[in-house]
C-alpha cells in the first residue's frame, strides 16, 4: 500500500498532462513553460523514481507561486520510461514532440544515456538528479548535467572502504547486468584490486533473476570476505537475505541504488552488517527543512532518498533559465557551467562535462529499521 501511496501524485500530473494534450511549448508565444520530467514510475525501481519526480514537483510548485519562470508559468509534462532504455528512447521523443524546454531526468542511468542522444539532437537541457554512469557526461553531449555524483567517484568510496576500512582481502562482486550495475561493480572490482585486494568471483546476474543461492556457493567457497552488490534494491534485498539463509554473515554492501527505505524493508532482520553508499545526510541540514514540510504537506509521506536530488535539479534549471533571460540551450548551459548554485546539498558548481566539481559520497549503514549515515572512522 505504501508503494500506491508514493506513485498517486505523480499519476496525478501525468494525468493532468494527458487531459491538457502535447501542444507545442515553448519560449515563445506560449503562456506556460513546458518541462518535461522523466524517469521510472512504475515496476521494481517505480517508488524511488516517484519520489524524485515528487521532489522535482515542489520545485515547480515554488516558482509557480512566485510567478513562473521568465514570467511563465512553469507545466510539467511528466512520462513513465518503465527504467527500460528502449522506452526511455520513445519517452524522450515524446517530450521533444510535447515542446519541451528542458528536462528533468532520467533516473536509471540505462535510461539516460540514450535518451539524452534525442535531447542533445533536439538542443535540450536534460539534467539527471540520480543518473550515476561517467559515460551519460563522457561524450561530450553540451547540455547534459546531473547534480549527483559518478560511479567512478562512488565505486572508489566502496573500495576504500572494504579494503582501507575494514581491512578485506578477498570480495565477491556481483551485479544486475544493467549500465548503472555493472558498471558500478567494475569500478569497484578494478579499485579493490588497484589497492591490492582480490576479487574472488564476479558475476553479472539478469535484473529479474531474483536467485541467487548459486551465485553465493560460489563467492563463499571463494573466501568472500565481503559481498558488494551493482544495482537497484529489487535484487540487492533478496541477495542480502539468501546471503544470510546460506549463513554468510560477511558484510554486504551496495550502492545508491539500495538507498531506500524498500531495500531495508526487504531485509528486514538480515540488517546486520548492511552498508551502502549515497551522498551525506541532507534531512537534518536546516536548509532542507522547508522543502520536507511542503513534500509532508503535499504527499502526506516522507521524503524519498532521491527528493532532494529531483528538487535540487529543478531549483537549478530554473534559476539558470531565469538568469539567461531565455530558454536557448546554449545560453542556458553557459550559465550552468558559469556559476556556482545554491542547493540543498550546498553550494554546487558544475564542470566543463556537465558534473559536479566535487561529489559527497559517503557509507551508510542500517540502525534501528533505517538508513542512516555511518559515522567517519577515526
Amino acid at each position: 500500500m505504501r508503494k500506491l501511496v508514493y506513485l498517486l501524485p505523480v499519476l496525478a500530473v501525468l494525468a493532468s498532462f494527458v487531459v491538457a494534450g502535447c501542444g507545442k511549448g515553448d519560449s515563445g508565444g506560449s503562456s506556460a513553460l513546458k518541462v518535461g520530467l522523466a524517469g521510472v514510475l512504475t515496476g521494481g525501481d517505480g517508488q524511488i523514481g516517484a519520489s524524485m519526480l515528487n521532489g522535482t514537483q515542489i520545485a515547480i510548485d515554488e516558482w509557480n507561486a512566485k510567478g513562473g519562470v521568465l514570467g511563465k508559468q512553469i507545466e510539467p509534462v511528466v512520462l513513465d520510461d518503465g527504467g527500460d532504455p528502449q522506452k526511455a528512447v520513445t519517452t524522450a521523443q515524446s517530450l521533444i514532440d510535447a515542446g519541451v524546454v528542458a528536462v528533468i531526468g532520467h533516473f536509471n542511468s540505462g535510461c539516460t544515456i540514450p535518451a539524452s542522444n534525442l535531447y542533445n539532437d533536439a538542443k535540450i537541457i536534460e539534467i539527471s538528479p540520480g543518473s550515476t554512469n561517467p559515460t551519460y557526461t563522457d561524450r561530450g553531449l553540451p547540455y547534459a548535467f546531473r547534480v549527483c555524483g559518478r560511479d567512478d567517484q562512488q565505486g572508489a568510496v566502496i573500495a576504500s572502504f572494504l579494503r582501507d576500512q575494514q581491512k578485506l582481502d578477498k570480495i565477491a562482486v556481483l551485479n544486475d547486468k544493467t549500465t548503472y550495475g555493472a558498471g558500478l561493480a567494475k569500478v569497484v572490482g578494478d579499485t579493490f584490486t588497484a589497492k591490492g585486494g582480490q576479487v574472488v568471483a564476479a558475476q553479472g546476474i539478469d535484473a529479474n533473476d531474483l536467485d541467487f543461492r548459486a551465485d553465493i556457493s560460489v563467492a563463499q567457497g571463494a573466501g568472500a570476505q565481503a559481498v558488494v552488490w551493482g544495482g537497484m534494491y529489487k535484487g540487492g534485498g533478496p541477495l542480502c537475505v539468501q546471503l544470510r539463509e546460506a549463513g554468510l554473515n560477511v558484510p554486504f554492501v551496495s550502492d545508491d541504488g539500495c538507498q531506500d527505505q524498500k531495500f531495508v524493508d526487504a531485509v528486514g532482520g538480515n540488517a546486520q552488517n548492511v552498508f551502502v553508499s549515497f551522498g551525506k545526510d541532507y534531512k537534518t541540514s536546516p536548509s532542507a527543512q522547508a522543502f520536507i514540510d511542503a513534500y509532508k504537506k503535499k504527499y502526506n509521506d516522507d521524503i524519498g532518498s532521491y527528493s532532494i536530488y529531483g528538487y535540487d535539479a529543478a531549483q537549478v534549471l530554473f534559476t539558470a533559465i531565469q538568469k539567461a533571460g531565455t530558454t536557448d540551450a546554449d545560453k542556458v548551459a553557459a550559465v550552468m557551467k558559469s556559476q556556482p548554485f545554491d542547493t540543498i546539498q550546498g553550494q554546487i558548481e558544475f564542470d566543463s562535462k556537465g558534473d559536479l566539481k566535487v561529489a559527497d559520497y559517503v557509507i551508510w549503514t542500517v540502525k534501528d529499521g533505517k538508513l542512516q549515515e555511518l559515522a567517519p572512522a577515526p
